[in-house]
């Protein structure tokens, strides 16, 4: 068996397991406070999906972060040594971790902004600026990714 083989894609099925799990439980938070918002207004349907399908990003930048690793720069090869698959396997848990964790809190504050909305306040707008604050780590986490690929390449 080749160590840094195996390490170097567990690396990249925790990168995708991760973000997507996150992506599926924020959406998941918003999909379930959509059914109780449109219960009071349903008119505003449009800004409830939209809001619920933002924390679904993470899952995106799992996904990218994978392509980045393994098709655009191949650094995952028979021959790799130790030091690149452990820093695919670092990778891929830094960005998982992240991704797993800004999609959860992204979905918190999606849910209570369509809440607001559902309860007729005027607040899809600021929703949107605030969801983008939790959303910004995992953009900086695929980013690093981004770089650190580079560098191995």
């Amino acid at each position: 068996m080749n160590t840094p083989v195996i390490l170097a894609y567990a690396g990249l099925a925790i990168m995708i397991a991760m973000t997507g799990i996150g992506s599926a439980i924020g959406v998941s938070m918003g999909g379930n406070a959509s059914i109780g918002a449109l219960k009071k207004n349903p008119d505003k349907f449009g800004n409830y999906m939209l809001l619920s399908a933002l924390p679904g990003t993470q899952g995106l930048y799992g996904f990218a972060g994978y392509f980045v690793i393994d098709k655009l720069y191949g650094l995952v090869t028979p021959g790799m040594d130790m030091f690149n698959g452990v820093a695919v396997l670092s990778m891929g848990l830094f960005l998982g971790f992240v991704g797993l964790l800004s999609a959860m809190k992204q979905g918190t504050v999606t849910s209570n902004g369509i809440a607001g909305i559902g309860s007729g306040h005027d607040v899809f707008g600021n929703t949107l600026i605030l969801a983008v604050f939790p959303e910004l780590y995992a953009i900086i986490a695929f980013a690093a990714t981004f770089l650190i690929s580079q560098g191995l390449a």
